[in-house]
């Protein structure tokens, strides 16, 4: 299993949820963190020697370049990539404006193909770069009480991760789509149908996991994890 000492990860959207249960695994165990969020203010508690917080916006991509170069500058190195920053807007075929798919596609699909495709030299440089996409199980299959929208960008993400894995895999880097169901943050609280709190994932959980993935060897690919909270019959 891989060493968490020196090594540098990238976390986009970690300022709560999901994404500040994963920096704070990951900060306990020892890696360096670049943790690109809105604002920046949001994070102090997690400043420290081992944390560059930095701004980066998933919906404005000159944001992407200056964390990146930001994180070099700051660590050297980059040894993982966590794309974690998303949205959810309701759509259906049948009312709202499609502006929204464009607004969820740029957040939720552009963004960590941007961010993959700037962070690939320097995954490959690495020997054991990783790539973690935050999927979800909407990425798998269709509920009729979830946005087409979001269904739609989220199957995207598990393309992106395959194309990242192929484009990586001969220098090192290994790719994973993690595709939890509903995770217990505000992100999911107003969707329809959404499991009830006491039944869904711990973001404390998803944390481990992430430190999981991180610490496989490269001969251990992981390129889909699916984490249900509910009994369905093929996921």
């Amino acid at each position: 299993m891989l060493r968490p000492e020196g090594r540098v990860v990238m976390i986009s959207g970690a300022s709560r949820g999901i994404g500040r249960a994963i920096a704070q695994r990951l900060l306990r165990e020892g890696y360096f963190l670049s943790l690109g969020v809105r604002r920046p203010q949001d994070l102090a508690e997690l400043d420290s020697a081992q944390t560059l917080i930095h701004h980066f916006d998933a919906a404005q991509p000159e944001t992407a370049a200056l964390w990146i170069e930001a994180t070099l500058a700051h660590f050297g190195r980059i040894d993982a990539l966590i794309n974690n920053a998303g949205i959810l807007r309701p759509l259906d075929l049948r009312s709202g404006d499609e502006s929204v798919l464009d607004e969820m596609w740029a957040v939720n699909v552009k963004a960590p193909y941007r961010l993959i495709r700037m962070a690939l030299p320097h995954l490959e440089k690495s020997g054991n770069g990783r790539i973690i996409n935050i999927a979800s199980t909407d990425g798998k299959r269709y509920r009729d009480t979830v946005s087409v929208a979001y269904a739609m960008t989220k199957h995207a993400v598990l393309a992106l991760t395959h194309a990242a894995k192929f484009a990586g895999w001969e220098k090192g880097v290994r790719v994973t789509a993690l595709c939890p169901g509903a995770v217990d943050t505000d992100f999911v609280a107003a969707v329809p149908g959404v499991t009830p709190s006491a039944n869904r994932i711990s973001p404390a959980t998803i944390g481990e996991t992430v430190s999981f993935l991180l610490r496989l060897p490269n001969t251990a690919s992981v390129a889909e994890l699916v984490m249900n909270t509910r009994l369905e019959s093929w996921i």
